[in-house]
This record gives C-alpha cells, structure tokens and sequence, in this order.
C-alpha cells in the first residue's frame, strides 16, 4: 500500500520517442472519420430524462427545459436521422470512404433503417454509450450499470458486441469503468495525443485511440467555432498538410448528422476529401482497424514503474543509484510521484531534487562515498556493482603500471586538496579524457570543484537508471 502523494495525470505520453507509425500503404497520415449517432438518445422527457437536450444544436444559446418537452431541439435532431444521415451515408458509399459510427445504444435502437445501412456500408459501428446525456455527476455503480447495459443493447439492436467506446460527456471514473469490463478492444474517452497508446487498468492492457474536440464539427454549435463550412474544411487541411509534413501520426475527424448533414456545412468537408485525394499520403480507416494495426505493430510491454512501488521496493531498487546513500531514495519516494516519474529522466529528477535540497553536509557525505578512480578498492574488488562496471568500461581496471601510478598520485593529490575524491562519469568519457580532466579540474578552487563533483554525481546516476528504465 503506498501512503505517499501520487499524481496519476499523465503528462508525457510518448513523449520524444513518439513513433514515426509505418501506416500501410506507406501511408504518413492514418484519417479516422467518425460519426456520432445520436438522435434519439438525447435527452428528452420521451426517453424518461428530467429535462429537454441543450446541446449541440444550432439554437443559440439553448438551455435545458426542465420538465418540458423542447419541440425545436427535438426537431434538430430529428433532422440528424431523417435527412444528415442519408446525405453522409451518399457521401460516404460513393466515395468508399470507410466510417466509424459512435453510437448511442438507445439512438441505434430507434433507427433500425439507419442501423442496417450503417451494416451494409461495412461501417465500423462502436458503442457511444446508453444514452446521450452528461456521466459527471452520475455515480460509478449507476455507471457502470448504464456501460453494460449499453453492450447488451448494443448487441441485441446490432448483433455483434462493439469493439471500440466513446462516451463523449464521461466522468472522470470513464476510462477506468469501460477499461476493467474488458470488453473494448479500443476506447477514445481522451484528447491526449497524435497517437494511440496502451493504458494499464489493473491487469488490463488497454487501447486507446485519442479523439479529438477540434477538427470536430461541434464547433458549429460552441463558441468560438466554425461559421461557414469553409472554415471547418480550411482547418481540416491545415490540420493534415502538418500532420502530412511529419508523417507517421494520425488524425481523427468528429462528425455529426445534425451539423454536418446541413448542406452549407458539409461543402467544406467535402474540399478537405478533395484536398487528401489529390495530395495523397492518406489512409483512411476505422477505429478498429487502426487498432489492429497498433496491436500487431506496437504490443504493450509491462515494466517496473517507479511510481507505483511501495517504499521498500522502491528504496531496494535505487537506493544505490547515487553512491551508498539510500536516503535520496527515501526522500523521493515521498515526492508527488507519477507516471512522468517512470522514465530514467524522470525519476532522475526526483532523485537529484532531493540531492540538490540537501544540505552540503550531506552532499560531501555522497561524494565522499564515491570510490578513487582505480584506486585502492577497485583493485581489491571491494567497489560497488554499479562502479565496478563503469569503471571497467573505459578500461580502468586493466591499466599498465605507469597509468596505476598516475591515478594514484592524482587522486592523493585531489583529496589532499579538496577533501573528497575526484569524480567523473566515466561512461561520458575515455581513459585519456578522464586524465586530462584529473590535470586540469585539480587546479580549481574547491567551492567550483565541489559543484563540478556533484554534477557528476547527478550524472552518473542518470547513466545508471538509463539502464533500469525506459
């Protein structure tokens, strides 16, 4: 049981080693276009909500009616079923465009044509949820309630479990429910990132494919967002000539039968298709493909993650990293830890935080526990397991007698005048560096050459957990 703060946002992701994604077809972009069904899972006093829909829709400024039925927003919708669907629908078939439909279980159930013209077309038809109404407040039993009985729905109105999830208006217990069902073999409850990635939810490895809020076309109904469909279509290909020019990444288009399906809108959209097919280099696919794509390409690989560790194991396994001096690791253990802090850059910085805090007793202590370069301990083999392969891999275990000689003058010297031995990573060096470093660093005043100590020391711990953790 851990008792110290844990952040669990995080905030790095791929970060700087974010692959460049091999799509197929050589393809540098990977397009998901998705469509959210919604129109007759909105909420509405017909579906046994306390109120009328206030949102996405083209009525200025819309507020919730409670207890009354909103005749113009129900027909809003409405328009999404009966007419946006089938202009998409068109627009889609003929083009052979392949579609994800986020879709609402109850919506689905209302629109059996739509249903089987979605089947038809080989779309690609995920699970948006029971119905289309705000998870934030809900409490996670009746959540997760409302999440199975959305698969079974889904199920019975489609018949095939979904294989992907979008609730859209989730809570911050989403991700984790849909995640431990286990039923999902991709979910997009974030906005997070260019790229998909695996989440551990206990024992589950978990697909998430990120969404997107804007090269989404409900910016039509917020503000600030899109007033004419050129303006949507021109940031739909600015958004992919960049995307485009660094290849390998992915972009997701969020769409809606009600927005989208006005004609004025939908010309934008339109350009942007015929931007991608003249420029090339696109590959337009579902959700689940690109899933299965990701899966076979970039399986998840578990590791140790440091901020997860209880205090013991996390103290056993780098209480070393800064030379006999486990208390660095003690103290970072009870930092605000997080998944920023599973790296060997991050956990570095907590550690050499709390080196950096101490005081300058405790910092000599460290540097005092530093071995002499080829001095007396390595030669008796008493050096750490850490030390004794840094020093060895320049070769300081095997010097000539003339080299032993000087590295012991050297080091007697150092000490004599700074009070603590000279330290160096060695692994950033050679054998003639090291030495020419000796000559010229045991001529500094001790104040510099106690600070130059002690940035090596950070740096050798750096080199060591580069060795531990991705």
């Amino acid at each position: 049981m851990i008792d110290a703060p844990r952040y669990p946002r995080d905030m790095i992701g791929h970060g700087p080693r974010a692959p460049r994604a091999p799509w197929p077809g050589g393809a540098r972009v990977a397009i998901s276009l998705v469509l959210n069904y919604e129109e007759g899972g909105e909420n509405c006093l017909l579906h046994g909500d306390a109120q009328s829909e206030a949102f996405l829709s083209d009525i200025a400024g819309a507020a919730p009616w409670p207890g009354q039925r909103h005749w113009n927003m129900e027909s809003i919708y409405e328009y999404g079923a009966r007419a946006g669907f089938w202009r998409l629908h068109a627009l889609f078939t003929q083009r052979d465009l392949p579609l994800t439909i986020y879709g609402v279980a109850s919506a689905l159930a209302r629109s059996p044509e739509q249903v089987r013209a979605m089947q038809a077309a080989g779309w690609d038809i995920a699970s948006h949820g029971l119905k289309w109404v705000e998870h934030k407040d809900m409490p996670e039993a009746e959540e997760r309630a409302q999440i199975a009985e959305a698969i079974r729905l889904h199920t019975e109105v489609t018949g095939t479990a979904p294989r992907g999830w979008y609730t859209g208006r989730c809570s911050a217990n989403t991700v984790r429910l849909t995640a431990e069902t286990g039923a999902f073999d991709w979910i997009s409850d974030t906005y997070d990132d260019d790229l998909p990635y695996w989440l551990e939810v206990g024992a589950r490895d978990q697909l998430v494919i990120p969404y997107t809020l804007e090269a989404n076309d409900m910016r039509f109904a917020t503000a600030p967002g899109w007033v004419t469909g050129q303006d949507f279509g021109q940031y739909l290909i600015d958004s992919f000539d960049v995307l485009h020019a660094e290849g390998g990444r992915m972009m997701s288009i969020g769409l809606h039968n009600r927005l989208i399906g006005r004609p004025g809108k939908l010309a934008g959209f339109l350009r942007f298709l015929d931007h991608v097919a003249a420029k090339g280099g696109a590959w337009f696919a579902t959700r689940s493909q690109i899933a299965d794509f990701w899966a076979a390409t970039y399986p998840h690989r578990r590791h140790e993650r440091p901020s997860q560790m209880d205090r013991a194991t996390f103290v056993a396994r780098y209480g070393s990293i800064f030379e006999h001096s486990p208390w660095i690791a003690e103290r970072a253990w009870a930092l605000e830890l997080g998944p920023a802090h599973d790296t060997a850059i991050g956990l570095h910085n907590a550690l050499a935080r709390m080196f950096r805090s101490a005081s300058a007793e405790e910092r000599l202590g460290v540097l005092l526990a530093h071995p002499d370069l080829a001095g007396k301990l390595a030669q008796a083999r008493r050096l750490t397991a850490e030390s004794t392969q840094e020093q060895s891999s320049v070769g300081l275990d095997s010097l000539t007698d003339g080299e032993r000689d000087s590295f012991q003058r050297l080091n007697t010297a150092y000490v004599e005048k700074h009070g603590f031995p000279f330290i160096i990573a060695v692994r950033d060096n050679t054998k003639a560096t090291i030495m020419a470093a000796f000559e010229t660093r045991i001529a500094n005043d001790t104040e510099t050459e106690f600070a130059t100590a002690c940035r090596q020391v950070e740096r050798i711990a750096e080199l060591r957990l580069m060795d531990l953790l991705p």
